[in-house]
């Protein structure tokens, strides 16, 4: 029946006796009740063996005395009693072991124990003595700083039992002192790691002797900010799951920070390089739910389940409490997700910013936070009662401000002066326990009669269960899928701190900031203490995972989304017609299996064509012709079937840099480094019209809708409207500059969405520039984007949100065009010169001639694929995605094909 919530908050068990306690002693109705008594920093707690017999808890403080035997007493073989008198108050907990309210017996008592073992005795008196004048030290600082000398004391005489490794065989690497943590308490011991296990020896032996993982069953590991301090480690084994493994907290960074490296050294399997912008880009993608995003931003931001000033936080979505039915395609069955909840009712939200412009600095707008302990364990009463006791001092809430109701609960974080808390994962979980009182709690006695029982819900809930799977639906619906990224700026992101939290009216208390104080500034131990214990019990902001707005979650036509396997919410209705979805779907189906098998590639064929590297790749649309551009300035065309050069043409002395084919595959393109660009006939084998449009080389040409995008060293990217000419009356094109697009230095390449309204073109300075092409001007540049190393290739994504960039400083990057947020880094061994992208897998061409594939979100190369022996300079692939050809500094094209 003990466990560590007994204790008071900040307190220690150090250990625990067999012993009597002896009740009535010397008279005729004397009783002897056995159990074990356990000797903690602030308290002794006596546990009888007996279940009905309730379990005493005696506050040091609250001692006249601690006597044992006289010193001549003690040689007697039987004397061995401890005698504690009592004046105050005693608690009595689970009695008949229910859980309630402690009991208080008041007044002067007296408690006789008799340990089993005599020997013990003086070592036991005099730690109590030791504790019981820390306790009576007037400030609480120097109540915690003699409290803390003790403890490192018993910590410096001891150290971890090496009888405990799993083998013989294991190598120690590194022992240190620490704590485990657990909501409420922590438990301090010796930490061990070996090269093949994490151990935690519990000084007490408390819950048990050992705490064992393994470390290749570790998946992920978090360092934490624990009590302001950045001297947490949390460990997982699952990839998911909301519940860490072990939480510990370490005496000094130090050792901290060399058990994280250890532990990322030694598992196989750890996933600690995911940062908040790579699971963003999975979020938005969809492969990830709007649910375990949150929950992996919550991780990342320091917030866990062992430390309630920083329990995970979760968005109230859904703001309809009376309806009989919930609507999820009504935006007003939700909440406003671009507010904080202090902002939601504009009456109070004014009275609130007149008291925040009256107020001297440091100036808050909100009196209580949006999560905190007692937030938390409001919700979770039912099914962590206990935890509510040991924050409350042995007491539940009144029965009125219990969580009795989902609606009375919402109304109350819209209008009430003080409440402005948020949700918790629970809600959106499939364990509805803590909307029911199954432990049959006495929660005590509402105003109007009624007893606290389960929790009120709204009407459109059939039951518990029914709630929580209505709050998931709700959760991953399309307006909370549109409109999340709102809230994550608020909680997480740009609009937590400065100009535009104030703005957001977004502004809590300056301590509950990281950084908002520094703990090893204030000297004074009673205000250090004081301070912490006031952030802690209020709650803490998470940490600022954002400091640019958040992009907005790609929302795909024809696909639902769903959290988990057991249930899916539509996010669209297809406006297409039954005939064009499949179609669509086969199509899509097929590219998504080629890409799936894409590490299946084979070399089918290889020709040295060319005196240089390859620039250009073009193929015609039955496949049977495929045209070359090379710096040996030269367009060849390769017959596929025949196997042999059927043409070869060189407009000038300089390079080519790149070609294509237009529609109709009777016109191929060539840009070269004259500053002209060239079109060639394939029927009639000639040049048929030269575009001198730029003042320096033309590196790179793209083709869409008559429209012609030709980007130069002379820093300008133009866009043309072509009117083919007719080549039997010898009819030149008819070029229309459109416009001109200004850049700061040479561009080196460009590329078109899927969708034809976005032209994103690369300078050699690594800056990547963002336009709105479907005007007939093309004027507008969206964005700006600053990567600063030269750009060897950069693909706009089909989504037409995303944008992989590919350069000389070996990383792949995922930026988000609309607000120019890095989402994702990945490293290379060396630069990767060509590629081609899915939005998930990357199919790369590299500097020593290898293709390499690459899982993007993994962050990891699946396969590499033997090549050219220089750099793969050119890259070409099918709309099917089951063809590819390559072109290399080794002069040579290859032909590649998926083996299924």
């Amino acid at each position: 029946r003990f466990s560590l919530l007994l204790l008071n908050l900040e307190e220690y068990y150090f250990e625990q006796h067999t012993a009597n306690h002896i009740v009535h002693n010397g008279c005729r109705d004397e009783r002897k009740f056995r159990g074990s008594l356990k000797i903690c920093s602030k308290s002794i707690i006596f546990e009888p063996d007996d279940s009905i017999q309730p379990i005493i808890k005696i506050s040091l403080r609250d001692c006249i005395s601690i006597k044992a035997p006289e010193e001549n007493e003690t040689k007697k073989p039987f004397t061995r009693y401890v005698n504690l008198s009592c004046c105050m108050y005693v608690f009595l907990i689970k009695e008949r072991n229910i859980i309630a309210p402690y009991k208080t017996v008041r007044g002067k008592t007296e408690h006789l124990f008799q340990l089993d073992v005599a020997g013990k005795l003086g070592d036991v008196v005099q730690t109590l003595h030791q504790l019981y004048r820390a306790s009576c030290l007037d400030k609480m600082g120097d109540q915690a700083a003699m409290i803390t000398a003790i403890l490192q004391s018993r910590l410096a005489r001891t150290s971890f039992d090496k009888n405990r490794f799993q083998s013989i065989s294991e190598t120690l690497h590194m022992e240190c002192k620490a704590e485990m943590v657990t909501p409420l308490v922590t438990n301090p011991g010796h930490v061990c790691v070996t090269d093949a296990n994490l151990y935690f020896q519990p000084l007490n032996g408390y819950p048990k002797p050992v705490v064992q993982i393994t470390l290749q069953n570790v998946r992920r590991i978090y360092k934490r900010r624990h009590g302001l301090m950045p001297l947490g480690l949390e460990v997982f084994c699952t990839e998911n799951d909301l519940c860490s493994d072990i939480y510990l907290k370490f005496y000094n960074y130090q050792d901290r920070d060399e058990l994280y490296f250890l532990i990322a050294t030694y598992i196989e399997n750890h996933i600690t390089e995911h940062t908040a912008e790579s699971y963003m880009l999975q979020w938005q993608r969809g492969h990830i739910s709007n649910y375990q995003y949150l929950l992996h931003l919550n991780n990342l931001a320091d917030r866990s389940c062992n430390d309630l000033s920083q329990y995970p936080v979760f968005p109230w979505i859904i703001a309809d409490y009376s309806s009989s039915v919930l609507d999820l395609t009504k935006p007003e069955t939700f909440r406003d997700l671009s507010k904080p909840i202090g902002a939601l009712n504009k009456e109070r939200l004014d009275r609130l910013l007149t008291r925040y412009q009256e107020m001297p600095e440091p100036k808050f707008m909100y009196g209580s936070h949006y999560s905190s302990p007692g937030y938390v364990l409001f919700y979770l009463v039912r099914v962590a009662p206990e935890y509510m006791l040991c924050l409350q001092n042995g007491k539940f809430d009144h029965a009125d401000r219990t969580f009795n109701s989902l609606a009375e609960t919402w109304k109350n974080c819209l209008d009430g002066a003080t409440d402005f808390k948020e949700l918790i994962p629970e809600f959106y979980e499939n364990d509805s326990s803590f909307l029911v009182n199954s432990l049959k709690l006495d929660l005590g006695k509402r105003q109007g009669g009624k007893m606290v029982e389960d929790v009120e819900l709204p009407p459109w809930a059939s039951g518990p269960d029914d709630f929580l799977q209505k709050s998931q639906e709700a959760l991953e619906s399309q307006y909370v899928s549109e409109h999340l990224h709102e809230w994550i700026d608020i909680i997480f992101g740009y609009k937590q701190k400065g100009s535009e939290a104030v703005a957001a009216h977004n502004v809590f208390h300056p301590l509950t900031y990281e950084g908002g104080v520094d703990l090893n500034s204030i000297m004074d131990p009673n205000e250090k203490v004081a301070l912490l214990t006031q952030i802690l019990e209020f709650g803490q902001t998470p940490k600022q995972l954002f400091t640019v707005p958040h992009p907005q979650r790609i929302i795909p036509k024809l696909k639902s989304l769903s959290r988990t396997s057991s249930h899916s919410v539509s996010i669209t209705e297809s406006p297409v017609s039954s005939n064009e979805e499949s179609f669509e779907d086969l199509t899509e189906e097929s590219i998504t299996l080629a890409w799936n098998n894409i590490a299946k590639l084979k070399l089918e064929e290889k020709y040295k064509i060319h005196k240089e590297a390859i620039t250009g790749i073009a193929v015609t649309c039955n496949g049977s012709s495929v045209f070359t551009t090379s710096q040996d300035s030269t367009l060849k065309m390769l017959s596929k079937e025949l196997k042999t050069i059927q043409r070869s043409v060189s407009f000038s002395n300089m390079a080519l840099s790149s070609c294509l084919i237009l529609p109709g595959d009777t016109t191929v393109i060539s840009s070269s480094w004259d500053n002209h660009i060239y079109f060639y006939s394939i029927a009639f084998g000639r040049q048929q019209d030269i575009l001198m449009g730029h003042d320096d080389a033309v590196s790179k040409i793209c083709w869409r809708d008559g429209r012609l995008y030709s980007a130069s060293w002379d820093s300008t990217v133009k866009v043309w409207h072509c009117v083919p000419g007719e080549t039997l009356s010898n009819k030149k094109h008819h070029f229309e500059l459109l416009a001109e697009l200004e850049h700061d230095v040479s561009v080196n390449a460009i590329n078109l969405n899927a969708a034809n309204t976005i032209l994103a073109s690369g300078t050699k300075e690594g800056t990547i520039s963002v336009w709105d092409v479907t005007t007939a001007t093309v004027t507008e540049c969206l964005n700006v984007i600053f990567l600063l190393f030269i750009l060897f290739a950069f693909f706009l994504c089909t989504d037409s949100r995303h944008l992989l960039s590919a350069g000389d400083d070996c990383c792949f990057k995922v930026i988000d065009i609309q607000t120019g947020m890095l989402i994702s880094s990945l490293t290379a061994d060396e630069p990767q010169r060509c590629f081609k992208w899915d939005g998930n897998t990357i199919l790369s061409g590299s500097q020593s001639g290898e293709l390499l594939i690459w899982d993007l979100l993994g962050g990891k190369v699946i396969e590499r694929i033997k090549g050219h022996t220089g750099a793969v300079t050119s890259m070409w692939m099918n709309e099917q995605c089951n063809s590819v050809i390559t072109g290399g500094e080794d002069k040579q094209i290859m032909f590649w094909k998926l083996q299924y």
